[in-house]
């Protein structure tokens, strides 16, 4: 098993340093074709992001670990929600936009809800799974979701990104490198957590919640970090919602067209616990300073997140 742990760390390594190189290649030849920062933004930055969870569950997908899918996806937003923005509001109180109160937040309650109504085929009186069917709507609601991105920073005032030269030997193998570190990175990260799931005698469901999905979650993490250090708040919480977002509505989707994914109903306590947590960061806008995630209640986070974390596992073992 140690074996394991070491090839999975790698692969985690492996994902983030992949992404981070994806994102400067397609980046840098983004800029030299003259695209708006705007759009590079929306897409390859959002991209890059999200890409290790992308990668993992789409592995995943075609291997036919619909467990692993549903607790990366599930397992990363809750670790954004509590462990992230936890971390980065004690750190400094994270202070909210209007718009991220009123809509964003907002967006991505919508989002979970839609994910656990299909998810539990609340409309059809079939076996709980993501058909492509749903995985259509999520798509669409993808596709709302970024043109609202887009008329809303088309309201505001953009910082243009500066640009350094790079040549095309360069772009293209940051692109490749980039990418194959991605694909390799992901197949260690499924590859090793069945294995570190069957060596232990845990199900696939505790290691896709726990370990892949704080794995999967290390490139927000940093980022929500050294912007709360840096008292950026709009880049700590817009990182971790746009995340949140990006993982239901895109990621899974695509997970679902490589193959329809069956659903555990045993993820409806963690989907109700990330349901939980949303409201809990709206209704945070409105006590102590108004329109800001406090150190007390980014506490309160973190301190629920090891509980659960501790149940999970005392759960499994019983």
């Amino acid at each position: 098993m140690l074996i394991s742990i070491i090839l999975i760390i790698l692969g985690f390594a492996s994902l983030i340093f992949g992404a981070n190189w994806l994102v400067d290649g397609a980046s840098s030849l983004a800029k030299k074709y003259k695209v708006s920062d705007l759009v590079i933004g929306l897409t390859i930055v959002a991209f890059g992001t999200s890409a290790p969870e992308l990668v993992v569950n789409s592995i995943a997908s075609i291997n036919g670990y619909p467990d692993i899918i549903f607790g990366n996806i599930i397992g990363s937003n809750n670790f954004n929600l509590f462990i992230i923005l936890g971390i980065a509001g004690l750190i400094y109180p994270i202070s909210v936009q209007s718009s991220t109160v009123w809509r964003e937040i907002p967006i991505s309650l919508f989002a979970v809800l839609i994910f656990f109504l299909l998810a539990n085929d609340f409309f059809l009186n079939e076996t709980s799974s993501i058909s492509r069917i749903d995985g259509l709507i999520l798509l669409l609601g993808f596709a709302a979701f970024l043109y609202y991105v887009f008329k809303q920073m088309k309201t505001e005032a953009t910082i243009e990104i500066s640009y350094v030269p790079q040549s095309n030997y360069k772009i293209w193998g940051l692109i490749i490198i980039g990418f194959a570190g991605l694909v390799i990175g992901g197949q260690l990260v499924v590859d090793n957590g069945i294995q570190i799931a069957t060596s232990l005698g845990v199900s696939e469901k505790i290691i896709g919640l726990t370990i892949i999905a704080a794995g999967t979650s290390l490139p927000e993490l940093v980022t929500s970090i050294v912007a709360a250090s840096k008292k950026n708040s709009d880049i700590a919480i817009g990182n971790v919602i746009g995340s949140n977002i990006f993982n239901i509505l895109l990621i899974l989707s695509v997970s679902s067209f490589i193959k329809p994914i069956s659903f555990n109903p045993n993820f409806n306590l963690d989907i109700v616990i990330l349901i939980g947590g949303t409201l809990f960061l709206f209704m945070a806008m409105f006590t102590g300073k108004r329109k800001q995630l406090d150190r007390w209640e980014a506490g309160l986070l973190l301190g629920f997140y090891l509980i659960y974390t501790i149940y999970l596992v005392w759960r499994e073992i019983q």
